[in-house]
């Protein structure tokens, strides 16, 4: 005989298993954007190979050539404390606001090839973007430091990420280059974490992995 007490005992487990299914805490989905050219696949390939010995796409200097995006889930990224975070790294199309062909013909492509990039790379951008609008718990915004950060697809993406609220560090990526200025990044967006770092070179990583883990565990 089934007692009042059994019952409610059930009852409570069952209402333990749903809380705990129920607040769960998901996995955090982190997306790497930038202008084409960043640097986003050489640090998604970066991370992906430091913690799982996997890689996410191939590298290029033609731009765009991450024309999709890209995903690797269930890396586990542990800090010096022992903390760690679970994150699923999506590698985004380069974002600008002017896609042309004939900057492809300039690496040798012929004309049809040419624009069926740039057509690609367009629809790239709107993958990104719609990625962004639904499916991104929090951003690593790549930005090249031999460049100039003041160009107006970074004013607008980084308003974009902080209209969503969504927590977002900053890369200088490229430090190995002479003429890099990480500097000019930090002056340029003195609201958010920045890390420098070369992600070709895998230096000042620890620090970017540090930064991840604080930022990104919820």
């Amino acid at each position: 005989m089934t007692t009042f007490s059994t019952k409610l005992g059930n009852a409570k487990k069952k209402l333990s298993l749903f809380l705990k299914r129920f607040f769960k805490k998901k996995r955090t989905r982190i997306g790497i954007y930038g202008p084409p050219n960043a640097g986003k696949t050489t640090l998604a390939n970066r991370i992906a190979r430091d913690w799982t010995g996997d890689a996410v796409g191939p590298v290029s200097e033609i731009p765009h050539e991450t024309r999709r995006a890209r995903k690797r889930e269930d890396i586990v990224i542990t800090g010096a404390n022992g903390h760690t975070v679970t994150i699923d790294i999506v590698d985004t199309p380069g974002v600008t606001t002017k896609i042309d062909y004939h900057e492809f013909l300039e690496f040798g492509m012929e004309k049809d090839e040419a624009i069926i990039r740039a057509r690609e790379a367009t629809e790239g951008v709107a993958e990104a973007m719609h990625w962004l609008r639904e499916d991104i718990d929090g951003v690593i915004y790549m930005l090249d430091s031999s460049q100039d950060p003041f160009m107006q697809v970074n004013i607008m993406m980084v308003g974009i990420i902080e209209s969503r609220d969504l927590p977002v560090i900053i890369v200088a990526n490229k430090i190995d280059l002479p003429d890099a200025a990480p500097s000019r990044i930090r002056s340029a967006f003195p609201q958010h974490p920045v890390v420098a770092i070369s992600g070709l070179e895998g230096r000042n990583t620890e620090e970017l992995y540090e930064k991840m883990i604080q930022n990104f565990s919820g």
